[in-house]
């Protein structure tokens, strides 16, 4: 590490990231959480149509802790959002490094995701079903690739073009047969793993439980504040284990689970964290559990561990831009 900050920029994250070592890196850090004050709420500024959201984090298992910011005027078309991760040597307290945050948000989504679907999915060759065109789902297919075998994938978004153009590209890196198909219920049907990577338009469910093959796997990103919608609410009736990555945000503050609680569904006791997941504190009822759900909203945890490990890459690789700056320290 140099004595004076670094940045990393989205060019030098996308070339130095590799799943095994994210999924690995994540595996370790939600196994290893010392306290729940290690990774404390995310905290949200607004004023008017702007808005500041914080995510701060001090892995246990890491040598550096840190925050991503995120903020938007929330004033421009199309709606304009920056991010970046600062990370501080856990050692000195010096700020160590800038990262920006826009390409490791959607690799620490998809790591994430894949942590938990290696427990959750059967060790076999998985038909997978996106709903997505997006940068989310292109990793999520690349993620899921990387613990599992792929036997084929379907894939929807609302544009046809978009959708027929990722089915060809995934097919074309994976080697894995891709279809676009023309409705989300055409897409997931017989699907063994199905991602929910896109929100719909006017925040209505685009994923049904009646849609859904027996013992289907659901994983949903897309809803992760109160205004947003993205499962229906028989999704949620449907399954008998809910996994959280952040368990009491995914059941109060997401637009899904508010649904499902204003319908009279009762859900709660289904609901284990990923770290009871991962420990194997819920064993015995991932043992029964036939239709699992793993219900995301993203922590400063996963970003930290993610930008710490693309940070030590790019250092070794020469690819980390030293700044000509120093900060002042309070003694």
């Amino acid at each position: 590490m140099t004595d004076s900050p670094v940045f990393v920029s989205g060019e030098a994250a996308r070339s130095v990231f590799r799943w095994a070592d994210a999924i690995d890196a994540l595996r370790v850090a939600y196994t290893t959480v010392s306290s729940s004050k290690s990774t404390p709420p995310r905290s949200i500024a607004a004023e008017g149509s702007a808005w500041l959201r914080v995510l701060p984090s001090m892995p246990a298992s890491g040598s550096y802790f840190g925050a991503k910011l995120m903020g938007s005027p929330g004033s421009t078309t199309p709606p304009r959002v920056e991010y970046v991760i600062v990370l501080f040597d856990r050692q000195t307290g010096s700020i160590a490094a800038f990262v920006d945050g826009n390409v490791v948000t959607g690799l620490r989504t998809a790591a994430t995701s894949a942590v938990a679907l290696d427990r959750l999915a059967p060790q076999q060759p998985l038909h997978v079903a996106v709903l997505g065109s997006g940068f989310e789902a292109a990793m999520h297919i690349r993620a899921v690739a990387s613990i599992r075998e792929l036997s084929s994938i379907s894939v929807f978004s609302p544009t046809p073009d978009r959708r027929a153009a990722f089915a060809a590209a995934v097919a074309d890196e994976l080697g894995v047969p891709a279809r676009a198909a023309e409705t989300p219920q055409e897409a997931t049907e017989g699907a063994d793993v199905v991602i929910a990577a896109a929100r719909s338009r006017g925040e209505a469910p685009i994923v049904y439980g009646q849609w859904l093959a027996p013992s289907a796997v659901v994983i949903s990103i897309g809803s992760t504040v109160p205004q947003q919608r993205e499962i229906d609410v028989s999704v949620v009736e449907r399954a008998d284990l809910i996994v959280c990555d952040v368990l009491h945000e995914v059941l109060d503050s997401t637009g899904d689970m508010i649904a499902a609680t204003a319908s009279g569904i009762e859900f709660r006791h289904k609901a284990v964290s990923l770290t009871d997941l991962l420990t194997g504190a819920c064993d015995q009822h991932l043992d029964t559990a036939i239709n699992r759900l793993y219900k995301s909203v993203g922590s400063g945890l996963q970003d930290i561990v993610v930008a710490e490990l693309v940070l030590t890459h790019a250092l070794r690789a020469g690819l980390a831009t030293e700044l000509p700056i120093a900060f002042e320290t309070k003694d």
